[in-house]
C-alpha cells in the first residue's frame, strides 16, 4: 500500500493523492456533473426539438389556455381531491393550447412520466388531456387501473362523454362529465386503502424530508472515509458531489440536489458526525416546508394505455 502524503494550509491539511486516489476521486466527480448537468441538457434538447413544453405539476388540474372559470376549476380540484382521499388513486386534467409538433398521445406520454401520477407499485393514475387548438383529447391510463379502464371504456368516455360536449362548445362541462365517468368507473375497482395521513400533516413533503436526512447521514458516514483517504478538503469535495448526484435521482430537482450536495460538502468539511443531526441541532427544520396544500404525483407507471379522440 502506497501512503499518500500532504502539506498543512492554515487548518485544513491537503493530502497529496496517489495516482489511483485520483482516478477515483476524478469519477466521483464526473459521476456528479454528468447527474447534475444531464436532466438540464435533456430540458435544453427538447425546447431546441421545438417539442411542446411540460407544466410543473402544482395542482390536479392545469389550464394553460383559461379555459375553465375559475369557480369551476377549484370546483374539479376539490372533488379530484376528495376521490383521492377516499379512493387513493389520482386523477389530474391538463389543457394546453396544443401538443405540435409531437401527436398527443407522444405528449400525453411524456407528461405522465414527468408527473408520475398514481401510488408506487399501485400505479392508479389517469390523466385527461386536451389539446385545445388541435381538437384532440386523451385519457392515458397507469398500469394498476388498465383493468378497469380498458382502451375501449376509455374510448367511450372519449367519443360519447367528452367529446359530443366539446363539439357544442361546452368545454367545462366536458371536462366534468369525463372526470364523473372515470371517477365511477374507477371508484369500482378494488385498490389498496389511501395511507393514513401523516401525524404532522405533511405527508409526502414529510417522507422527502425523512429521505433527505437520511441521504445526509449516509454522505457524512461516507464523508469520513472519503476523508480519511483524499484528506478533508478533497474528500468534503467527493462526499458533496455524491450526495448531489444522489438527490438528483430521488428527488429530480435540480435545486434540491445543489441544497444537498452544497450541505452535505460542508457538514463533511466541519467534521459534523451523523450524530449531531440525529441530536436535533441541525435536523429540527429540515429542508423541507408545507407547500400549502401543493400536488405531486406518487411515482406511479405508465405503459400507453388508454385512448385518444377528436371532436
Amino acid at each position: 500500500m502506497v501512503a499518500s502524503t500532504g502539506i498543512t494550509l492554515g487548518s485544513f491539511r491537503v493530502v497529496r493523492q496517489t495516482p489511483r486516489q485520483c482516478l477515483i476521486l476524478a469519477w466521483c466527480l464526473l459521476i456528479a456533473a454528468c447527474c447534475l448537468v444531464l436532466p438540464a441538457w435533456a430540458a435544453e434538447n427538447e425546447a431546441g426539438r421545438g417539442l411542446a413544453p411540460i407544466p410543473p405539476l402544482t395542482a390536479r388540474v392545469t389550464d394553460t389556455t383559461g379555459t375553465l372559470p375559475a369557480d369551476r376549476r377549484q370546483a374539479l380540484e376539490a372533488k379530484l381531491a376528495a376521490f383521492e382521499k377516499d379512493k387513493g388513486a389520482q386523477i389530474a386534467v391538463l389543457i394546453v393550447p396544443t401538443t405540435q409538433p409531437e401527436a398527443i398521445e407522444q405528449y400525453s406520454l411524456r407528461v405522465v412520466e414527468a408527473w408520475k401520477l398514481g401510488r408506487t407499485k399501485v400505479d392508479d393514475g389517469l390523466l385527461l388531456v386536451v389539446a385545445k387548438n388541435d381538437r384532440r383529447l386523451r385519457i392515458e391510463v397507469g398500469y394498476g387501473l388498465e383493468g378497469a379502464v380498458p382502451d375501449a371504456i376509455a374510448k367511450r368516455v372519449v367519443s360519447e362523454v367528452i367529446a359530443p360536449r366539446f363539439t357544442a362548445g361546452d368545454f367545462p362541462g366536458g371536462i366534468e362529465a369525463g372526470v364523473d365517468a372515470l371517477i365511477k368507473i374507477v371508484s369500482g375497482e378494488p385498490l389498496p386503502p389511501p395511507a393514513a395521513k401523516a401525524p404532522s400533516g405533511q405527508g409526502a413533503e414529510g417522507d422527502l424530508e425523512s429521505l433527505f436526512v437520511l441521504v445526509m447521514i449516509m454522505a457524512l458516514a461516507v464523508g469520513q472515509v472519503l476523508r480519511a483517504v483524499f484528506g478533508r478538503l478533497f474528500g468534503s469535495l467527493a462526499v458533496g458531489g455524491a450526495t448531489g448526484a444522489l438527490a438528483l435521482l430521488i428527488a429530480g430537482s435540480l435545486g434540491m440536489a445543489a441544497l444537498a450536495g452544497l450541505a452535505a460538502f460542508v457538514f463533511s468539511l466541519l467534521g459534523l458526525s451523523p450524530a449531531m443531526l440525529r441530536g436535533g441541532g441541525l435536523g429540527g427544520g429540515g429542508f423541507g416546508g408545507s407547500r400549502d396544500g401543493g400536488f405531486s404525483g406518487g411515482g406511479g407507471r405508465f405503459g400507453g394505455g388508454g385512448a385518444s379522440g377528436g371532436w
